[in-house]
């Protein structure tokens, strides 16, 4: 009894010493909600500049857990608690939630939500850029339904635009922005059925090329569909499976060099040296599409060749972050907090006078931390108590389905007994699956700038390309501009995409 009651008062101690001392004074919650109330009343002044540029942050898969995690990482890689932190996006003065699913599905899918945030139409999952009257794998019900992007519509407006992404261009996460296809997967026609190619459909890293050839800048991973069958990877020519995959023998990266106008220069670079060596304002469009056959290397192991996604590229800074293919909760939450500084650097060469910046992802994961865990506790680290029913610990964070279920010797396996901190780890699931999937709740949308008060509220998904376009007075949204007002051919950065867990 007395050593039970030594361990209450030694577990109340250490509770009372997570709490910061100013905390414990009444005051200071009431002084800083009264300073977040007299923020609020500014707002009240609403901004309805016209924009004179658009930013998009994508972060796939990065429903609201992921965002409150990122938030306690980003403050503990800082020496904090973590809870206290603030994420760049968390800033911004304007969130809504944005309703995910797709015309078809409850919990969605990339390409479907990608058509919803880029097209401003809701389609079924699976299909990219064109309406729910297209069926997944059917090439004949899609001519006539194609559905145009804010990219489309920017370039119709005589704006600059550009795309840039951890993955490969002709994921579905960015290739709605130009694409139209019945299947996502039709990365390159050696993945197309016979039966789509005999019915003129093209694949998607040619619809890259040909659909829209005037986007300024393309940077990301995939150069494989862009080559011939066979033809060795400049970076990895031993490896057969990073070999070209085109069966129409053509060479995508020389096709988009010579559509181009005559006395435009476009440069085409895969390593970020070549990136770096570049004098940009010399350069008229960027392909750096191919700086890894498939995806990009993740941000806690990137090869020292893997350019950043520079922000000099615009700016002539070198603020760079690393990218990556994420697919464990640790390299997820790092790396949605190397999405943040770009948020934040994107923040700092800008003004939200003329601006407007949109954060928000295409869908959640069943991603999820909990266990009673104190102020402080490692995010990555395990709850401060064990299961009730099989007397062993577990982390804080878990995950609804995925390859993290383990069974050892008849039992959930004791994660004591292995590296959970790890990059690699795989937290535990409650149902097998060699890949965790997708989750179907809301996502947050937030938002700063020009008509960013346009983003409240609950939205169907589709909404956000409309409420961005309005703000810049391009697409159908132009009747409420004043031309003699409107800014001389705006910078529009539409999309920095991260795959924040594996679609």
């Amino acid at each position: 009894m007395k050593a039970l009651l030594l361990l209450l008062v030694l577990a109340q101690l250490c509770s009372a010493s997570l709490v910061p001392e100013r905390e414990k004074d009444p005051e200071y919650w009431r002084r800083q909600a009264q300073q977040t109330l007299r923020n609020a009343l500014r707002l009240q002044r609403l901004n309805q500049n016209v924009a004179k540029n658009l930013i998009l942050f994508l972060g796939d898969g990065m429903g609201v857990s992921t965002v409150t995690a990122a938030r306690i990482l980003k403050g503990q890689l800082q020496h904090g608690q973590g809870e206290e932190s603030l994420l760049e996006m968390e800033k911004f003065p304007y969130v809504a939630l944005a309703k995910t699913y797709n015309t078809n599905a409850q919990v969605p899918d990339s390409a479907g939500t990608a058509t919803a945030y880029l097209c401003g139409v809701k389609a079924n999952e699976g299909t990219l850029g064109v309406s729910a009257g297209v069926t997944r794998d059917r090439c004949n019900t899609t001519k006539g339904q194609e559905v145009t992007s804010i990219l489309r519509w920017a370039k119709d407006a005589g704006k600059a635009v550009g795309i840039v992404t951890t993955t490969r261009v002709t994921h579905a996460t960015p290739s709605a922005a130009y694409a139209h296809s019945a299947n996502r997967d039709w990365y390159s026609d050696g993945e197309m059925p016979p039966d789509a190619l005999e019915g003129g459909c093209k694949d998607i890293a040619r619809q890259l090329v040909e659909n829209i050839p005037d986007i300024e800048v393309i940077m990301g991973g995939g150069r494989k569909y862009m080559f011939p069958k066979n033809a060795s990877d400049v970076e990895y020519p031993h490896e057969e499976k990073h070999r070209g995959t085109r069966l129409d023998r053509r060479n995508l990266v020389q096709a988009w060099q010579e559509a181009k106008p005559p006395g435009k220069v476009a440069k085409y670079v895969w390593h970020r040296r070549e990136l770096l060596a570049l004098n940009l304002s010399r350069v008229d469009f960027l392909l750096g599409e191919s700086w890894h056959p498939g995806v990009l290397q993740h941000q806690l192991g990137a090869l020292g060749g893997t350019p950043g996604l520079c922000w000099r590229s615009w700016s002539g800074q070198d603020d760079c972050w690393l990218q990556g293919m994420l697919g464990k909760a640790k390299q997820a939450l790092h790396e949605a907090v190397e999405l943040d500084r770009a948020i934040g650097l994107a923040t700092r060469l800008t003004s939200a006078q003329d601006t407007l910046s949109v954060v928000t992802a295409d869908h959640s994961h069943v991603f999820t931390f909990g266990g009673y865990t104190p102020r402080g506790n490692p995010i990555f680290g395990l709850a401060p108590m064990q299961s009730d029913v099989d007397r062993k610990p577990f982390t804080s964070i878990l995950y609804g389905n995925g390859p993290g279920y383990k069974i050892v010797a008849g039992e959930r396996e004791n994660v004591s007994a292995v590296d959970f901190a790890h990059a690699d780890y795989q937290a535990q699931s409650a149902v097998p699956l060699r890949q965790e999937t997708h989750g179907g709740e809301d996502v947050a949308v937030f938002a700063q700038g020009p008509m960013a008060h346009l983003l409240h509220g609950v939205h169907e998904q589709n909404y956000i390309p409309h409420a961005m376009a309005y703000a810049a007075c391009i697409g159908s949204n132009r009747a409420h501009c004043n031309a003699g007002a409107r800014p001389a051919a705006p910078l529009l950065l539409p999309f920095l995409a991260l795959l924040v867990l594996l679609c």
